[in-house]
């Protein structure tokens, strides 16, 4: 090892101590040292988007570990490799890492993963990623243990290695972090070069479909997918149209059957996506589906001190009490985009006015984003298990054919509450119990909305049971 390669060493493992092991995975992993000369240092990286965030995050600290071991480094320029296709010489003096300078090159690629048709035509394109949204900077809590440790569980396997959850459908309300472990999955699958990682939404997925058949490259957008060792979805609720859903049914089909995973999120989870075939339905509930729940105040509170922390690498005299953030974490119980606009607002007003944060400046700020308290969200399974055991049934003979007085009157019951209690329509609420008619359904919601009228113990009875299902 030459005399630079020891220093160069050195300077990772100062860097590695400095910023943590996951940001050092995240962002340095692949920096290279291309040489040293005078007061000059010159590294590298392989994309154009790794060159951009270290330069408007991290110049500071890279300066100041290479000045560590040598106090004469006044300069660190940072470049591009080369792309792995061959491109004309460009002769560029590289830019001083200077978080404000950012160059273009015609030899950078692009950040995001690119799988191409034979034509040398780009067929599809990953959804574009949020540099923050990194296992890093993801805070644990309560509601998202089991969703986050699936998630680095997938992030952290390798070409080759069996696949243990197959696909892991992640679901959750908006806000709560579903795109954030997605994305960060796919963060860190890119960080090393052993597999090809792929981000898309539902929506890039569908744009892409539709263009592959217009340009009649749909074969080579079926290949391209195919070619891919982990799939992100994001959003799946939104995909549309019965060829599109077929295409996607036959991917994920084609990827599992291969070994190949699949993580995709959702708001809901795959037996509440309606316009979803069954058979798609059927092959997303076949794995591991994980619901991230709301967040608990103790969990609010570790993501405002996070947000806080982060804006402070770039604010240095940034500081929110303790007594504001039990504010806002004990009022804002809406979801993480909330809180995270709440420091972006108390920031912005610190800042322009040069004032310190204070509780009264935060109850001023953020007072249209404490909202009501929303209702609980109520399922048909949970109606099914709470109506069973009210009427001394087993929630099998709501979904049978039985005739018998003593379930019938219990399963009206329940479609009833389902109905007024849910947002789901008449043939789907059929669906859920046992494959019935929706005039079925309507007739067992009009039955029972005659009887509550009429009938008080009745009435009393399906009051106790909304109580239930709504504590």
């Amino acid at each position: 090892m030459t005399l630079e390669q020891e220093r160069w060493s050195r300077v990772k493992g100062r860097l590695r101590s400095t910023v943590g092991e996951d940001v050092y995975t995240s962002w340095f992993a692949r920096m290279d040292l291309e040489g040293v000369h005078d007061e000059s240092v010159k590294l590298s990286v392989p994309t154009r988007f790794l060159k951009s965030w270290i330069q408007s995050h991290y110049a500071e600290r890279v300066l100041s570990c290479w000045q560590a071991e040598m106090p004469e480094v006044h300069r660190i320029d940072l470049t591009v490799r080369t792309a792995v296709r061959p491109v004309a010489a460009v002769k560029e003096v590289p830019p001083a890492l200077d978080p404000r300078r950012e160059t273009r090159s015609v030899a950078e690629p692009r950040p995001a993963l690119t799988m191409q048709a034979p034509t040398g035509h780009d067929t599809l394109n990953g959804s574009p990623l949020d540099p923050r949204l990194t296992f890093a900077s993801f805070v644990v809590g309560r509601s998202n243990t089991l969703a986050h440790a699936a998630a680095r569980q997938v992030a952290d396997g390798r070409r080759g290695d069996p696949v243990m959850f197959n696909p892991l459908y992640i679901h959750a309300g908006v806000g709560l972090g579903k795109t954030h472990l997605l994305q960060a999955v796919t963060w860190a699958g890119n960080s090393g070069t052993e597999r090809k990682v792929l981000y898309l939404t539902a929506e890039k997925f569908m744009y892409g479909f539709v263009a592959a058949l217009k340009t009649q490259t749909a074969l080579a957008f079926k290949e391209a997918l195919r070619g891919i060792d982990v799939l992100v979805i994001d959003d799946l609720q939104f995909l549309q149209g019965k060829s599109t859903q077929a295409e996607f049914c036959h991917t994920l089909n084609a990827l599992i059957d291969a070994g190949r995973q699949v993580v995709i999120a959702a708001d809901r989870p795959p037996s509440d996506l309606e316009s979803l075939d069954d058979r798609v339905r059927s092959r997303l509930a076949g794995g591991l589906v994980v619901e991230m729940g709301s967040l608990g105040e103790e969990l609010r509170l570790g993501i405002l001190r996070s947000r806080v922390a982060a804006a402070r690498a770039h604010h240095a005299r940034f500081e929110v009490p303790e007594d504001v953030l039990g504010y806002l974490a004990h009022s804002i119980t809406h979801n993480g985009r909330d809180l995270e606009g709440a420091i972006n607002r108390l920031l912005a007003h610190s800042k322009l006015n040069n004032q310190p944060v204070t509780l009264e400046m935060a109850e001023r700020e953020v007072r249209d984003l404490i909202r009501p308290q929303e209702p609980k969200r109520i399922k048909i399974e949970d109606i099914q298990r709470v109506v069973a055991r009210q009427y001394s049934v087993s929630r099998s003979d709501l979904l049978s054919s039985r005739r018998t007085a003593n379930v019938v009157r219990p399963r009206q019951v329940a479609m009833y509450l389902a109905k007024t209690l849910t947002l789901r329509s008449l043939p789907e609420i059929g669906r859920r119990f046992g494959g019935r008619d929706h005039t079925t359904v309507l007739h067992a919601v009009r039955k029972i909305e005659a009887l509550v009228s009429k009938d008080t113990a009745l009435s009393e009875e399906v009051e106790s049971l909304k109580r239930q299902l709504q504590e």
